[in-house]
């Protein structure tokens, strides 16, 4: 019983920093959103942009969700705090990536984000990694729960990221993060069945 409070501790005490870390990504998306509100002319936006704001606001909200699973992981050991601390860094340096300090050197968000792409994109597919050794910390059953549709979102999905690192192809960078987010807002409903 004395285990189980100390480990019940632990992950409390974890979660707090885990927690700061997302809402800095939140802050930081939400900061750039009311940015864009409160000057609309002072930057050209870029439709894409806007997409992969909705899809990171998103997925730090999931992710933060998505790990109230390590609560059940005992004992809670060092190398898994850094772990998860790390993927929570995935999503802080890619809502930074998405609202820069200073646009000062680009014509706007489309220049921005086309020559940043191989950073948002390449950190973009690391969370699709590290979400599916999160997933197996977690246990097979875990894993065996989500099916073979989400190992196969993994592989896909890395692969349209490295697709994106590639390519500068307009079409493609609008219909990746359109296609992504909806399949991503239906994963979420159907994986936690909100709506059943």
């Amino acid at each position: 019983m004395h285990d189980v409070a100390i480990t019940h501790d632990v992950y409390f005490h974890i979660r707090i920093l885990i927690g700061l870390v997302v809402g800095l990504s939140l802050t930081r998306v939400l900061s750039g959103v009311s940015k864009l509100v409160q000057h609309p002319g002072r930057e050209r936006l870029y439709a894409p942009h806007l997409v992969w704001v909705a899809v990171i606001l998103i997925s730090a909200i999931h992710f933060w969700w998505w790990e109230f699973e390590l609560s059940r992981i005992s004992p809670f050991r060092f190398q898994l705090f850094l772990f998860v601390l790390f993927y929570a860094f995935l999503f802080y340096l890619l809502a930074s990536l998405l609202f820069p300090d200073d646009m000062s050197d680009y014509e706007g968000y489309e220049d921005y984000f086309l020559s940043r792409r191989r950073w948002f994109f390449g950190l973009f597919a690391a969370t699709f990694a590290v979400d599916l050794m999160d997933t197996l910390i977690k246990g097979r059953t875990r894993l065996g729960e989500l099916g073979l549709e989400y190992e196969i979102k993994i592989v896909v999905c890395i692969g349209l990221c490295l697709v994106a690192v590639l390519t500068r192809n307009r079409r493609f960078h609008l219909l990746f993060p359109a296609i992504y987010l909806v399949y991503y807002l239906s994963w979420i409903l159907r994986v936690f069945d909100i709506l059943g």
